[in-house]
């Protein structure tokens, strides 16, 4: 169940700010993980010592006051000594669907959108960064044929990242409507997989090769093995959906072990180890913020629902149907529509 919970506000200190939240978007993966009931912090504990899960209590229990990591909000207060950013300036960030936040002025400051771009498109900063890491994990060359396994939020904007990084892209997935919008956005080809074998199609596509890259962002063990059954002989695959639960669906022993996929992990609390002294998260964030604002990334047609916060079960209840028209949800706190 979701509910609106009321709090105070809190008031900023020396060198701090009080953003207030204008939108919100929703998290097609994680959190739904969390509304469903399936994200492993709900069942198990991370050891952070020793960076594994174990046995016990786990400490994240419902009611969930952590959800989302998709915020915009204007400066409506400023502690003293406070001049790196005005009032009202409209920055991004991730503070959990809540109604305002109190956060160190430089931060903010390096946060603030760019003159010109909408205050609805900063929803993507951080599963745009999701997306662009995936992309980098990929390690694409100018040239490659790109299989994007999965086209919600994240694989419609890795798509087009890897487009940008000189790719031929292939998207596949089992939504029509998604796979147009793909198409629309720059895809050179869209496989349905309703049509048939989508390895196959993929490797018909590149002569018979298969992908040199292919990233998965289903969240579907079928979805991660159709990426491996696509790829080209000693190349990679990046998984960077949330998979969920025991592997059903992954086989192993066919073409993992016979065509020697490199099968490796993008997860946005880290960057690619050769990369790590020169990208960061915020790094990642700030590049898709300001790909947004020369226009090179279009992220206005992912948004397909605007609901006022008042609204936030339907809105989770809209994401969890599985309905095909829905992709970006967004929470409105001000009122005012789609800024």
């Amino acid at each position: 169940m979701v509910t609106v919970a009321e709090y105070p506000d809190a008031e900023p200190a020396a060198g701090q700010v009080r953003v207030r939240t204008v939108l919100s978007g929703i998290s097609a993966g994680t959190e739904l993980t969390q509304y469903r009931g399936t994200n492993p912090y709900l069942e198990r504990r991370w050891d952070g010592a020793h960076r594994v899960f174990v046995d016990g209590v786990p400490p994240v229990t419902y009611p969930l006051d952590t959800w989302g990591y998709q915020e915009v909000g204007r400066v409506d207060a400023m502690g003293p000594d406070v001049d790196v950013i005005a009032l009202g300036a409209i920055v991004w960030g991730a503070w959990n669907h809540r109604s305002s936040v109190v956060v160190d002025a430089h931060a903010a400051a390096r946060r603030q959108l760019p003159d010109g771009v909408p205050a609805r498109l900063g929803v993507f900063a951080r599963i745009g960064a999701v997306a662009l890491n995936a992309v980098v994990d990929g390690d694409i060359q100018l040239g490659d044929n790109v299989a994007i396994f999965g086209a919600g939020v994240p694989g419609l904007l890795a798509a087009q990242f890897a487009r940008l990084s000189g790719a031929r892209v292939i998207v596949v997935d089992r939504v029509p409507r998604r796979l147009a919008l793909a198409a629309d956005l720059g895809a050179d080809h869209c496989i349905d997989v309703n049509d048939g074998d989508a390895a196959t199609s993929v490797r018909r596509l590149t002569g018979g090769h298969g992908a040199d890259v292919s990233i998965e962002l289903t969240g579907s063990y079928a979805g991660l093995h159709e990426a491996v059954r696509a790829t080209a002989y000693n190349s990679r695959v990046v998984c960077s959906g949330f998979l969920q639960g025991e592997g059903v669906g992954l086989r192993l022993g066919e073409e993992f072990h016979h065509n020697r996929i490199t099968i490796i992990c993008s997860q946005i609390s880290g960057i690619r180890p050769d990369l790590a002294h020169r990208w960061s998260r915020d790094r990642l964030e700030a590049t898709v913020i300001d790909l947004l604002a020369r226009r090179e990334l279009e992220a206005e047609a992912l948004i397909s629902h605007v609901l006022p916060i008042e609204r936030a079960a339907a809105a989770y209840a809209l994401l969890d149907s599985a309905d095909p028209d829905v992709l970006q949800v967004i929470l409105d706190f001000d009122g005012g529509g789609v800024a």
